[in-house]
């Protein structure tokens, strides 16, 4: 797949001890949006932060959180992005999700080739 120029950034805001299934919610949907072919997925550990809950998450020593917040990150064309969120929709039931327009400059794997 061939991804450069104009492309969709879809973030999911969530917390680390949210769940699907037996399985860390953030783990589901970078496994749901590789099986959906996406170009790739990241996800990040926040150290501290709040939500619509207003209860403030932090990794710091004295007051230690087991929910940090937790973000995750998939880029890819408009059109494979928004064919996912369905799928996202049965997955988030609390959290929140936004989509970005960006401009993909370099999209190349580790032995430098571009993906198929």
């Amino acid at each position: 797949m061939r991804l450069q120029g104009g492309a969709l950034r879809l973030t999911v805001y969530v917390g680390e001890s949210d769940t699907h299934g037996h399985r860390p919610l953030y783990s589901e949907i970078v496994h749901r949006a590789h099986a959906a072919g996406l170009a790739g997925a990241s996800v990040f550990r926040g150290i501290e932060g709040f939500g619509a809950s207003s209860r403030v998450h932090t990794a710091r020593l004295l007051s230690l959180s087991e929910d940090l917040p937790v973000a995750v990150v998939i880029v890819d064309t408009e059109e494979r992005v928004r064919a996912f969120l369905p799928e996202l929709a049965e997955l988030v039931a609390e959290g929140l999700v936004t989509l970005d327009r960006v401009e993909v400059v370099s999209y190349r794997g580790r032995d430098g080739e571009r993906p198929a």
